[in-house]
């Protein structure tokens, strides 16, 4: 439980300060709300004082930012200075497609990923060849361009998957994201692959490995106690990072695929310079980034107790 605490003290030591960061980074890039309110027109000053009054644009720095801050934990992000709609209910409208996206993307990073590359260590000759050759591709072909070749050869050209759009329900919906989800995780199915099989190479050579084997243990539970097991640590680091990554890469996909999540809002937002909406998808994104790092702590230590102990260990 001490280890869990520590953990989660952490994540919230890391949002404080990421959230600083996201507000005082909006505010240092060139342009500024009233600015953009204006759209270029010539007003008189007057004008500009009663928009900079309007958003507490002429209060003290810190002020801004705690009255954010405040705002923030209360789950209000303010309102989009485009629409004037209320920022947490637009962008919680996008968050489904989002999530649906890349939980879609992570179990295909953690099946195909894992399953390739421990059949790949398991089983030599043309099966490794092939997964060692679609890892090396998977390196080779960004995300954006598997979404082109899947949206022409599945989608108009055999017709099997829609290209556009997130779908209504379970089934349309994983339906019509199944060419976003294959493109969005192939990389990382590559690279998870790959570590995976040098992971269960390595461990099938250690001594703990072969001392089991001439123990007579049968070579099933060899295989799944010993072996994989044990090789876990860096595969669940590469499947964490990647899934990880995969929030960052979304808004390419989602804007390959006409997708209406908040990478595609995000885009938007920055375009029009909507500081409130980008703000709170940047502080959105370091959360998601912070809870995939705690649960991949935290599997750490159900994977290998000896990493929780250590740690405490460390800690006194």
């Amino acid at each position: 439980m001490t280890y869990v605490l520590k953990r989660v003290g952490a994540l919230a030591v890391v949002l404080l300060v990421s959230s600083f960061i996201v507000f005082a980074g909006m505010y240092l890039a060139p342009g500024s709300p009233e600015q953009f309110l204006v759209q270029g027109r010539t007003v008189s000053p007057e004008v500009l004082a009663s928009i900079r009054v309007q958003y507490g644009l002429d209060d003290p720095f810190l002020l801004r930012y705690w009255n954010w801050l405040v705002g923030v934990v209360q789950g209000d992000f303010g309102r989009s200075l485009v629409t004037q709609q209320d920022v947490a209910a637009l962008v919680g409208s996008r968050i489904p497609t989002t999530f649906w996206l890349v939980a879609y993307s992570a179990i295909l990073i953690v099946v195909l990923g894992i399953g390739l590359g421990v059949l790949a260590a398991t089983r030599t000759g043309v099966f490794e060849k092939v997964v060692v050759l679609g890892s090396n591709l998977g390196f080779a072909v960004p995300s954006f361009f598997a979404a082109l070749i899947l949206m022409s050869v599945f989608g108009s050209g055999l017709g099997w998957f829609p290209v556009s759009g997130a779908g209504d329900g379970f089934a349309d919906r994983i339906w019509h994201l199944t060419l976003p989800a294959v493109a969005l995780s192939f990389p990382a199915i590559a690279v998870v692959a790959r570590i995976t099989r040098t992971a269960v190479r390595e461990e099938q050579g250690s001594e703990h490995v072969e001392m089991a084997t001439a123990r007579g243990v049968p070579g099933r539970l060899v295989l799944w106690r010993h072996t994989i097991r044990n090789s876990m640590l860096p595969v669940t680091t590469a499947v964490g990072t990647n899934i990880a990554g995969l929030l960052a890469a979304a808004f390419v996909i989602e804007y390959a695929f006409t997708l209406d999540g908040i990478g595609s809002l995000l885009v938007g937002s920055v375009q029009r310079k909507d500081f409130a909406v980008v703000q709170a998808i940047a502080l959105i994104m370091v959360l998601a980034f912070g809870l995939i790092n705690l649960i991949v702590d935290l599997l750490y230590a159900v994977i290998d107790p000896r990493v929780r102990l250590s740690k405490g260990a460390q800690a006194r």
